[in-house]
């Protein structure tokens, strides 16, 4: 059966950010069949967009969905990763509490239009579960590390965990497995070999990596290994088509040159990245050198939201900061990398990002009825610069409504937000037995 969004303002986000602005999609099945302007073929089921944005699913290409459970905790302590969050990963990390945290990362992320999301963290299968009930779309990688996992003891174990995520999603319609190696210092060269060569034997697989993120990964690889960590990671096979290196903060020239020339995308968190203070990635640089730069919210523990559009000012901003001039990074580049190149940096373009005929239908509705969205005299500035997550009124995934009308239809969200208080009662009980010193 066949359905059609009529009278809508569509923006595309093809390479040539094609707008319809009384335009119609035709929708078969999972696929977007057609698409125009005026008035909308006969035939199957027709709904009203009312003169509503229809864009394409929104592309988040890093976080951490379980780590909503953490977001907030110890905001103000200098030592919060230690104080804090460490012990409460090694004690309450665990398949239910990994499914809680999730589940409510999900529901937020289909408020906020997001329709692709590239996880990475622990008990990925059971993200991977709670990610196929919500219906959306996702990268999933099993994280891979050498401080306390809570979920492996060793990497021969950690690697199990990768075989078994892999089998799990093996020709899964949505839901692609991905090794995650923490990190170059985290890991270590052979263990990134190693992981390389997993990708290998595991084809339509991906890899995410966090890169060149921190001083101090600089100076370990510097000290150690006599070059940059992006350097490191080159060297070590890791990073190809199909790699997504997070933040990407450190990197010179040459560091650009390298990541250009592996063919890897990097995922973008502007607001983690200046909330903790680390700097303004170089995102002209690597765009012009070809790198696909899709943006990300990080995980909630470091940016509190999943949000796409809280991070959009930032990413315009530093851009422009860095470049002293109002020209970098203008609203609709903001919006594409939001959309297509996000699905480019996961290498999902061939099916995602953009509104075309043959692609999924994975699309989101923008009410225009909030009075701070006009006038719109750019539809692209309005997006990045006024719209907020309850603008988003209805979202789909493949064809398949996730939310109507700001109702979400595929996760309770009274059952979502009981289990996750639940979660965050525990903590709160342990933060207060180490504030007492009772741990």
């Amino acid at each position: 059966m066949s359905l059609t969004l009529a009278n809508a303002w569509v923006l595309t986000m093809d390479k040539g950010l094609t707008q319809f602005r009384n335009g119609w999609i035709r929708i078969e099945g999972e696929t977007i069949a057609a698409l125009g302007q005026g008035p909308a073929p006969e035939g199957g089921e027709v709904l009203d967009m009312g003169g509503d944005v229809i864009m394409p699913g929104m592309v988040n290409p890093h976080c951490h969905l379980p780590m909503s459970l953490f977001r907030g905790l110890g905001e103000d302590v200098d030592d919060r990763l230690f104080r804090y969050i460490l012990p409460l990963e090694r004690k309450f990390v665990s398949p239910a509490m990994v499914r809680a945290g999730t589940a409510l990362s999900a529901l937020e992320s289909i408020m906020g239009g997001v329709t692709t999301i590239a996880d990475m963290y622990y008990f990925e299968t059971e993200v991977a579960e709670v990610m196929d009930r919500a219906g959306l779309r996702a990268v999933l990688g099993q994280t891979l590390a050498d401080f306390a996992a809570p979920d492996h003891a060793s990497f021969d174990e950690g690697f199990a965990l990768c075989d078994a995520l892999a089998d799990r999603l093996a020709g899964h319609p949505r839901l692609i497995a991905s090794i995650a190696p923490h990190a170059p210092y985290s890991t270590g060269p052979r263990v990134l070999e190693r992981a390389a060569r997993w990708h290998d034997d595991h084809p339509g697989t991906r890899v995410q990596i966090h890169l060149a993120e921190t001083e101090a990964e600089r100076d370990w690889a510097l000290r150690e290994h006599g070059m940059s960590t992006t350097a490191l990671a080159a060297m070590s096979g890791i990073l190809r088509p199909g790699t997504i290196a997070a933040h990407c903060l450190l990197v010179d020239d040459a560091d650009i040159a390298l990541l250009a020339e592996t063919g890897a995308g990097v995922a973008h968190n502007a607001r983690s990245n200046g909330k903790a203070g680390r700097g303004m990635a170089r995102v002209e640089d690597m765009r012009r050198a070809g790198i696909p730069v899709g943006i990300a919210t990080d995980g909630p523990m470091s940016g509190n939201t999943l949000d796409l559009f809280a991070q959009f000012g930032p990413v315009s901003i530093f851009a422009k900061i860095l470049g002293h001039s109002r020209k970098p990074l203008p609203a609709a580049e903001v919006i594409r990398m939001a959309t297509l190149e996000g699905a480019r940096a996961l290498a999902l373009d061939d099916r995602i990002g953009s509104l075309e005929p043959g692609k999924k239908a994975d699309i989101i509705r923008i009410s225009l009825d909030a009075p701070r969205l006009h006038p719109v005299y750019d539809v692209y500035s309005m997006l990045v610069f006024a719209a907020q997550p309850a603008d988003v009124h209805d979202v789909m995934v493949a064809g398949h409504w996730l939310m109507r009308n700001r109702q979400v239809q595929t996760l309770e969200t009274d059952r979502v937000l009981s289990d996750a208080l639940q979660v965050a009662g525990q903590f709160r009980a342990e933060m207060n037995a180490i504030d007492q010193g009772q741990t």
